[in-house]
């Protein structure tokens, strides 16, 4: 997924002599905390938080070029870049919104915690049996019954717990990938083991052709 694709298009934007007041008035009805502060050609110069707007009306600043940050201060990301790198960024720095520019530096969308956080949600409630599903017609014609029949021995092996694979396709079944991210310890340990479920699959279909 490109940053494009998880940005969102409706955004407001500010321009450097736009009053602090009339900003006030705006972000608080339109609840954002960040803006874009942008030139006639929506090019990037500029960015005003909630707490600039707060500092710039105590001290009886008057424009928003005299309170915003600039533009080397401002932290953004390509839209052909991965959606990936803004998740992080978002993380790591505690970020409420990160800007998405194209070539020519303009912002042509943002990228908000909260849009993050709900498309998290929606891949946590996805069937881990869809994931296999995917995985089958990843690895050409490798059936349903074969990666059963492997991950039930990955499970046995990572868990020490005995497991047929008719058990493991039950356990699957109703799982959601949140569910199995907690179960398996994370989401590097879930995607571990199902690759280590694809080579085994692939590692026995080379013995049968060697046979």
């Amino acid at each position: 997924m490109k940053a494009r694709e998880l940005m969102d298009k409706e955004f407001v934007y500010l321009n450097c002599d736009d009053s602090v007041v009339e900003v006030s008035k705006v972000m608080e009805e339109i609840r954002r905390f960040t803006c874009p502060v942008v030139n006639e050609n929506k090019q990037l110069v500029g960015w005003i938080t909630s707490f600039d707007i707060t500092r710039g009306l105590r001290e009886g600043n008057e424009k928003i070029n005299e309170i915003m940050s600039s533009y080397e201060d401002v932290v953004t990301i390509h839209e052909d870049q991965p959606a990936r790198l803004a998740v992080l960024l978002t993380a790591n720095n505690k970020f409420v919104t990160v800007p998405v520019i194209n070539d020519d530096n303009q912002v042509i969308g943002m990228i908000r915690a909260c849009d993050i956080v709900e498309l998290l949600s929606e891949l946590y409630d996805i069937k881990v049996s869809k994931l296999y599903k995917a995985m089958q017609n990843q690895l050409k014609g490798v059936t349903w019954e074969e990666l059963m029949d492997a991950s039930a021995l990955v499970s046995q092996k990572t868990t020490g717990v005995k497991i047929t694979p008719e058990e493991y396709e039950a356990n699957i079944m109703d799982a959601t990938f949140g569910e199995a991210i907690w179960a398996t310890g994370g989401l590097e340990k879930f995607f571990a083991g199902l690759i280590s479920v694809g080579e085994l699959v692939i590692a026995r279909r080379v013995g049968k052709a060697r046979r």
